[in-house]
């Protein structure tokens, strides 16, 4: 099955990035400090879209808005660690000295 591709919405306001998936939101919330590092916290996919590959979808275009930003990652939730271990190659934006 083939996932849809979904526009990645830096939501400022809410700390989060979010795709728009008819009435469902799945996020990942992060908090950004002054010297270039961002720390993804939490992802959040509802229920309903579970299983679709929205997550690692929604993983990978942040990573890749991070990297083009030049921000140092600390990845702290669980899934995008995750995804990092299963996609080494993006360990490349990790900040130095972090464990993954």
């Amino acid at each position: 099955m083939e996932t849809k591709e979904y526009e990645l919405i830096n939501n400022t306001d809410e700390s989060q990035y979010e795709f728009h998936v008819g009435k469902y939101i799945p996020k990942i919330k992060y908090m950004k400090s002054v010297n270039n590092e961002i720390y993804l916290t939490h992802t959040e996919v509802p229920f309903e879209l579970e299983g679709q590959g929205i997550g690692s979808q929604l993983v990978e275009k942040v990573l890749q808005d991070i990297e083009m930003q030049k921000l140092q990652l600390v990845p702290l939730c669980p899934f995008v660690a995750g995804y990092i271990q299963k996609h080494p190659d993006w360990r490349r934006i990790v900040m130095k000295g972090i464990n993954v």
